[in-house]
């Protein structure tokens, strides 16, 4: 007999007490496992601005098929909503164009090419923008699911790193060196602007949420993107891109970062970050390995390089690590069977 609503809601909430205590680094909630199964995902449309309904019906099935799921896999995926964006959005609201390609995400083009040019980029009004419509979005979700259901939050990257959307990189890394301030104050427009939209998202959907990338659940603070920092060096790291994440983690209270970029140089900086919650690289695997070994003792851990076989068991990585398991799986008996080695030897 299907599992009822009241029964699939109860398992939710116990998932959710376990992503809690995980995040917890003296916890005995060590593991988490997330099966990565797509074969019944349905197929997602590209986040056009055109398509916003298609975008709606998407995300709205996708959400029914991942509480289905809770009915017969036992992994610690949290069903959620999904207001899918590309990486433009912010950048769109400071005047960027966009392109829009037929068979890929969107983009945003730059915007500013010299200081003067920077020093002219206004903060719009947010409900002016693009950006209104994921409200609308998100809305459009809860009002079917209920205010319960957990929200993904839109694709984060950090004002450093929109910053260098709306700057061509071509000029903004020696701009970086030669007139920083401008660099800084562009960032800093983008900072105003993004705090308005998060605050705002938070009050009307609540502290918990799903990370845009990878989708790992948050029952507070916030996750964003800081892919720039491979690009620069420790002492500009320090100078330019840590006082914004301190600020950002001290605001919210937590942070969780994905970082895709080469940035080995900057894991003793990463540190300094307080309340650093998770930590996702996407690296080789010879990198990952030696950032679990690093990490370890500081920061629980998604690596994007599916290093997540499960077998032998949890013995194969670092002592005290604090880690969540994504193997994937093609079937639903794959799936099932994941989640019984993982029961069986994990926990």
């Amino acid at each position: 007999m299907a599992e009822t609503m009241p029964d699939i809601s109860q398992k939710v909430q116990e998932r959710k007490k376990r992503w809690e205590q995980f995040y917890d680094l003296n916890s005995s909630v060590r593991f988490l496992l997330k099966v990565n199964y797509a074969a019944e995902k349905p197929e997602r449309p590209f986040p056009r601005r055109d398509n916003i309904p298609a975008r709606i019906e998407w995300a709205w099935k996708d959400y029914l098929r991942q509480l289905e799921q809770v009915s017969w896999l036992e992994d610690d995926t949290i069903p959620y909503l999904n207001v899918f964006t590309g990486t433009e959005i912010f950048a769109e609201a400071f005047g960027c164009k966009v392109h829009y390609a037929d068979d890929n995400m969107p983009f945003a083009l730059p915007l500013v090419q010299t200081a003067a040019e920077a020093e002219k980029i206004t903060i719009p009004d947010y409900g002016s923008t693009h950006l209104a419509d994921l409200f609308y979005i998100a809305d459009e979700l809860r009002s079917r699911a209920g205010n319960d259901a957990v929200l993904a939050l839109v694709d984060i990257q950090s004002p450093m790193d929109i910053a260098a959307l709306i700057w061509d990189k071509n000029t903004l890394y020696p701009a970086l060196i030669e007139t920083p301030e401008a660099v800084l104050e562009l960032a800093n427009k983008v900072k105003v602007l993004w705090f308005r939209f998060l605050d705002d998202w938070k009050a009307r959907y609540g502290d918990p949420f799903i990370a845009h990338y990878p989708d790992y659940y948050m029952p507070y603070g916030i996750t964003l993107s800081e892919d720039e920092v491979g690009s620069v060096n420790s002492k500009m790291f320090i100078e330019y891109y840590l006082p914004e994440l301190v600020e950002i983690s001290e605001h919210f209270g937590c942070i969780g970062i994905h970082c895709c970029a080469n940035a080995r140089h900057q894991w003793r900086n990463f540190l300094k970050i307080p309340n650093l919650k998770l930590l996702n690289l996407v690296q080789p695997k010879s990198v990952i390995q030696e950032a679990m070994q690093f990490f370890a003792p500081h920061v629980a851990q998604w690596h994007t390089e599916r290093l997540s076989t499960l077998e032998p068991g949890p013995e194969k990585y670092p002592a005290g690590i604090h880690l969540i398991l994504d193997p994937a799986a093609e079937t639903r008996q794959g799936a099932i069977q994941k989640a019984e080695y993982f029961h069986k030897f994990y926990l």
